[in-house]
């Protein structure tokens, strides 16, 4: 990608986090489970869950970078890009709130290991600097958001390249299934640490808090990830090949 380009993508996160950091977030239960929501015992399973995926991650991360130091560029946009909007916060009809995940992109163009790793980052960022998420919950959230979300998303994207199907499609449904996955894991979690009355109901509650707003917000994410994905496809087309996202 050309200088100005990065310049001008840098300039427009740092205005778009700044202007993020300036309104207050809304108060309610969000995907991202909240501190001292879960017992002791599933913080340390989920966090024992995402430490394989983590560790794979720094390695693939290693391996992309040393085969190109503009990889690097391209997945800070994609960390930024997943910051922005998962911590956009969206009130729901049921008094909830429910946000995009957008961890679709760095999925597509990375693979899930390395999203893994900008998961942690991102989602330890939010916890401290928004209070959206937590500490003792981060091994949760990133399993959710982090993990089963981007391979989903990496799945989707290439079952639909072997099938032939066009790339902003792909990219598309990469980034709407990645963006539901991770709600509809995080209903799990829930589920798991309060199965009341039943699990089953525990279930058909959870997910119901967020169904009516986050299938359009999954619509727009996709949405935007294609714009996003085009742009980098025009002016990064030779290291999004190196890549294999084209």
């Amino acid at each position: 990608m050309k200088t100005s380009k990065v310049q001008k993508f840098a300039v427009a996160v740092a205005t778009a986090l700044s202007l993020m950091l300036l309104f207050p977030m809304v108060k309610g239960q969000a995907m991202h489970i909240a501190e001292g929501y879960l017992a002791p015992g599933w913080c340390i399973l989920w966090g024992a869950l995402c430490l394989p995926f983590v560790v794979w991650g720094v390695f693939s991360i290693k391996k992309k970078v040393a085969e190109s130091s503009k990889n690097l560029i391209l997945l800070a946009m994609c960390g930024a890009f997943a910051f922005v909007l998962s911590a956009l916060k969206i009130p729901s009809v049921t008094g909830s709130c429910s946000h995009p995940t957008g961890v679709g992109l760095g999925a597509v163009l990375f693979g899930p290991a390395a999203m893994a790793v900008m998961g942690v980052i991102v989602l330890l960022f939010q916890a401290i600097l928004l209070a959206h998420g937590g500490i003792t919950t981060l091994g949760a959230n990133t399993f959710s958001m982090a993990i089963v979300g981007p391979v989903c998303a990496f799945g989707i994207y290439k079952l639909c390249r072997k099938w032939k199907v066009s790339a902003s499609i792909s990219v598309f449904l990469a980034a709407f299934f990645g963006d539901l996955i991770t709600y509809v894991v995080t209903s799990f979690q829930l589920s798991f640490a309060y199965p009341s009355p039943t699990f089953g109901e525990a279930i058909v509650k959870f997910m119901g808090i967020f169904a009516l707003t986050q299938i359009p917000l999954a619509v727009c994410e996709g949405l935007l990830t294609v714009v996003v994905y085009n742009v980098l496809a025009k002016y990064s087309s030779k290291e999004l090949t190196a890549l294999g996202a084209m």
